[in-house]
């Protein structure tokens, strides 16, 4: 009866949620009340940014979790702000294990929506909303069982440390402060996104991956430009025409296919899985021989996998001219592209400008603060045994995958200054349900019990050592 009062009392004010059968009610019902609630804060940048109110909820139900306030720090910057909460464990001499998140969203406009996004909804068994998916359902559930592992008397040895950063999806000055605050960290621990896939047909579990580096993104802006003149007396240096030359060439440009430790592993482990028997040959070729002709074709050809097997550059945006009758006087387009990791943005520019063969676009990096070089992270072998015990506990056994990502995420800040960063949601995800930044953004509930006993089994493995 207790325990049904207490989970009641957590609920108030919030839409009824699906039954509840777990083994840890409290945490379960804190997950749902903790995303609902902050789902329907406005965490956008620009006017009226609310971040700072998604993080006075978590700090709020930290305090009341058991966490000192004074170790629960919420800080303001600039239109936005970031959390940073503190554990102590036992033995201060070791680096602490982190979990990481962001409480800002992208921008969700009511009337292209079937639901407005910022009123959380709960129906067929999913949570609609902006932020959903990507990642307030993810920052609450990390929240929601480390109170309950908390409660249940657990004493970290290493101190464990929540830290969401509040302008991901943007800026990212936030997420780059907090990195730089965390530096002595032995591991961070990202739940941006699910990690995991459901079986579009069955539903159940399919494989579960760890993203373990990042592509590094970059902007690069090309330029023309020309006195210009009038349109009845054109001419062969034409602004416009040149640049679209240039963008021709780089859009057929494909640059050298090539392997890593993760993404070598991720290729062998994924080949078993596809259904595509083509595709599955491929991917095993590509892994023994990354020069393999008739596998990069394969590979070159999905979507889905031409970004991991090396930089990309595709054009995105162009703007030229001043009048209808005149000769253009200036030209540019923006080129964006993801690097895979070991290369530099200066040599990936020359490259591009040597692609490119016309001297007269002249090429700039104006990505500015808002990414990082960044290495992968170790593939270490005592992590994975940790990630797979508490997936297995709490799902069930299945193929774990290592993964690269296109970037770019919280990660490649630790990263950048020699902390590994390890991509680890607890949730799980079917492909058709993926709606991240895009309208009738969605979760399944059915992550809520099995994903409290993944945080609660990895964060006490971890925080033991």
């Amino acid at each position: 009866m207790r325990t049904l009062l207490l989970v009641s009392l957590l609920l108030i004010g919030s839409p009824a949620p699906p039954a509840l059968a777990g083994d840890h009610p409290l945490a379960e019902a804190q997950t749902l009340d903790l995303a609902q609630r902050s789902i329907a804060i406005r965490s956008v940048r620009g006017d009226d940014n609310q971040t700072g109110e998604v993080a006075k909820l978590f700090r709020d139900a930290l305090i009341a979790g058991g966490w000192q306030p004074e170790d629960v720090v919420v800080e303001p910057f600039d239109d936005t702000a970031f959390l940073i909460a503190t554990w102590p464990g036992s033995d201060p001499s070791l680096g602490p294990i982190v979990l990481s998140a962001h409480m800002d969203v992208v921008e969700a406009r009511p009337e292209d929506w079937e639901r407005d996004p910022f009123t959380p909804v709960i129906e067929n068994g999913y949570l609609f909303g902006r932020g959903a998916s990507d990642t307030k359902f993810d920052a609450a559930l990390a929240i929601a069982s480390m109170i309950e592992l908390r409660r249940q008397g657990f004493t970290p040895r290493r101190s464990i440390v929540i830290a969401y950063s509040g302008d991901e999806e943007t800026t990212m000055a936030t997420s780059k402060i907090i990195a730089e605050r965390l530096k002595d960290a032995r591991v961070v621990l990202n739940v941006d996104g699910a990690s995991g896939s459901f079986d579009e047909t069955t539903g159940k579990p399919l494989f579960w991956s760890w993203q373990g580096g990042e592509k590094t993104y970059v902007d690069f802006q090309l330029e023309t430009t020309n006195p210009g003149g009038h349109s009845s007396a054109p001419r062969d240096d034409n602004a416009i025409a040149e640049l679209a030359q240039a963008l021709v060439r780089i859009a057929a440009y494909r640059f050298k296919p090539e392997l890593n430790d993760i993404t070598r592993a991720y290729f062998e482990n994924a080949a078993p899985l596809e259904t595509n028997p083509t595709k599955a040959q491929a991917m095993r070729a590509f892994a023994a021989d990354p020069t393999n002709a008739e596998a990069i074709a394969v590979l070159r050809a999905d979507p889905y996998e031409i970004g991991k097997i090396g930089t990309t550059c595709v054009p995105t945006m162009v703007s030229g001219g001043h009048a209808e009758n005149a000769l253009p006087q200036r030209a540019t387009a923006i080129v964006n592209c993801r690097l895979f990791p070991g290369h530099s943005i200066t040599e990936t520019m020359a490259e591009l400008e040597q692609v490119a063969g016309t001297p007269k676009v002249t090429f700039s990096n104006i990505t500015g603060d808002a990414s990082i070089q960044a290495p992968a992270s170790p593939l270490d072998e005592d992590l994975v045994t940790s990630f797979e015990k508490a997936l297995f506990k709490a799902w069930g056994e299945m193929p774990v995958i290592p993964m690269q990502s296109s970037g770019a995420s919280d990660s490649m800040w630790y990263r950048a200054i020699g902390v590994p960063s390890y991509g680890a949601s607890g949730t799980f995800i079917k492909d058709s349900d993926s709606y991240a930044h895009g309208l009738n953004e969605r979760i399944s509930l059915s992550n809520v019990e099995p994903g409290v006993v993944y945080y609660i089994t990895l964060m006490s493995d971890l925080a033991a050592k």
